[in-house]
């Protein structure tokens, strides 16, 4: 009886344990399910694509085409003799700068004055025959009026007084002929400009318009030559002929710009480059410019006031033409854009308001109503999309 006691108590321990167990574990199950149930979302929500913006803003839009361009003289003239002969003196010195018409080299003409100093002598020959042919005329014309001789004798007189006058005038233009070979004796500075290499000296031989005596470069004003893209060929002839367009050039050692003005457009395009070259001149006093070295040069096409402004990176070229995408209440709305003008990393549009919060990154994700997860930004930001697109051009994607 006591054996039996012992044994119903066990069996009710066991019985209890297992319900007390059962009960925890009915509670600790519970638990995830109620977590997961609170950290649940509602079906169908979509996260949102992360973007960054920036305002459009509204404001003044200087238009200008940038490039390199390197500096080209005026003039380059090889000074060559035109007078074969001997160089008697030289006159100047290599590097050294001369006005126009200054004298640089003296040739051997001694050959030459000889040979004018004959023509002159003749001259004074068919002077004195002339005087003694118009005297013999007049004793005929006197003996004529008093019929001692007849009529031809006085018109062979009047023959000899023409001819010699002929031969007078040509005894003048054969001096003025040998005077011309004398004057390149001296052989002179034809514009301004700086000597370079002198190869010769006095008592060198030249020959006629083959031996270089020098090199004389202008470089006051000196000329910078680019060359642009062929779209802008309108606004550089209309600005070509006002006459007084302003070209700045920056020199890599000197952020100072020195400032000319537009001088030349080409008349023909590269067909291979797609370009034009342009010359600008500047003056160049103080010579800091050098025929060859490079500078960056700037020209202004024109400004819009009031322009709607956006980053170049935003503007997106697709099948259904240009747009942009703008932040609105959550979300990304496309809009329809005109491009008005490209400059450096903005651009001008028409088809938003100043304020409008455009997409800059991103953009590639989106769809019209498509969800955003927004984040400012003050400006388009270089990277793997802006590189993609040339400079000046927006990017071509579907929207």
């Amino acid at each position: 009886m006591k054996k039996s006691s012992i044994s119903a108590a066990a069996l009710a321990f066991v019985v209890s344990c297992s319900l007390t167990l059962g009960a925890c574990d009915d509670k600790g199950s519970a638990t995830p399910a109620a977590d997961a149930a609170a950290s649940a979302k509602p079906a169908g929500t979509a996260p949102g694509v992360p973007v960054s913006t920036t305002p459009a803003l509204q404001r003044t839009l200087t238009l200008t085409l940038e490039t390199t361009g390197s500096a080209t003289p005026v003039s380059v003239v090889d000074v060559r003799p035109q007078l074969g002969g001997v160089i008697s003196r030289v006159h100047v010195k290599e590097g050294q700068n001369v006005r126009a018409g200054e004298l640089l080299f003296t040739l051997d003409t001694r050959a030459d004055e000889a040979n004018v100093a004959k023509m002159r002598a003749q001259i004074a020959k068919d002077e004195a025959l002339l005087a003694d042919a118009q005297r013999q005329l007049v004793r005929s014309r006197d003996l004529l009026a008093r019929n001692f001789i007849a009529q031809g004798a006085v018109d062979t007189n009047q023959a000899a007084v023409d001819s010699q006058l002929a031969n007078l005038k040509a005894d003048q233009a054969a001096v003025a002929a040998a005077l011309v070979p004398l004057s390149y004796g001296q052989v002179r500075a034809a514009s301004a400009g700086r000597i370079g290499l002198v190869p010769v000296f006095a008592g060198s031989a030249v020959q006629a318009n083959i031996t270089t005596l020098t090199t004389l470069t202008q470089l006051d004003p000196i000329d910078i030559a680019f060359n642009l893209p062929q779209s802008a060929l309108p606004e550089l002839l209309t600005l070509l002929k006002s006459g007084r367009t302003p070209v700045e050039a920056r020199l890599p050692d000197n952020p100072q710009p020195l400032v000319g003005r537009l001088s030349f457009v080409d008349s023909l395009v590269d067909a291979n480059s797609g370009t034009v070259k342009v010359k600008a001149r500047f003056d160049n006093r103080d010579q800091k410019l050098w025929p060859g070295v490079f500078a960056k040069v700037s020209l202004q096409t024109g400004r819009l006031d009031n322009a709607i402004v956006v980053p170049l990176q935003a503007v997106i070229q697709g099948p259904r033409g240009t747009i942009v995408y703008v932040a609105r209440d959550g979300k990304a709305a496309m809009r329809p854009v005109k491009l008005l003008a490209a400059q450096g990393n903005e651009a001008a549009v028409s088809g938003i308001e100043a304020g409008d919060k455009v997409v800059v990154e991103g953009r590639q994700n989106l769809r019209p109503d498509a969800p955003i997860a927004e984040r400012a930004t003050e400006g388009a930001k270089a990277g793997p999309d802006n590189a993609a697109s040339p400079a000046g051009k927006p990017d071509k994607a579907a929207p």
